[in-house]
């Protein structure tokens, strides 16, 4: 008599309960570092912008009109894209204190969120 190969019903459950296990570690932290890379991110499209807020006002000692303007005049290559609303064109833009010239002093993020810490988006 010849044996035939292959698995059984439970060898199969056995393999896949121990694969659903692994996946109930895994997927958590991954969403986890997902999120964080997000954030961190946000926190140097951030930082990147206003440096180069900075150095426009340092060069020019007024603000620029639009955040296209950083670009045209090279203080940025391209536009950030908001991690966390995965767009470009929905930057918060304030404006400079009153009597400095210009349109754009400072960027905050668009998004309505909540970080990881419980601090808002749009308060970064």
């Amino acid at each position: 008599m010849r044996r035939q190969t292959g698995f059984t019903l439970i060898e199969l459950m056995v393999v896949m309960a121990i694969i659903a296990t692994l996946m109930t570690i895994a997927l958590p932290r991954y969403f986890n570092s997902l999120e964080a890379s997000k954030e961190t991110t946000l926190h140097q499209s951030l930082a990147a912008m206003r440096e180069a807020l900075d150095h426009y006002y340092g060069d020019t000692g007024h603000y620029p009109d639009s955040l296209d303007q950083l670009v045209e005049q090279r203080y940025l290559r391209n536009l950030p894209v908001d991690p966390i609303t995965e767009r470009a064109d929905q930057w918060v833009l304030v404006s400079p204190p009153d009597g400095v010239a210009g349109g754009v002093a400072d960027v905050k993020s668009g998004s309505n969120g909540r970080a990881r810490d419980g601090s808002q988006f749009a308060e970064w």
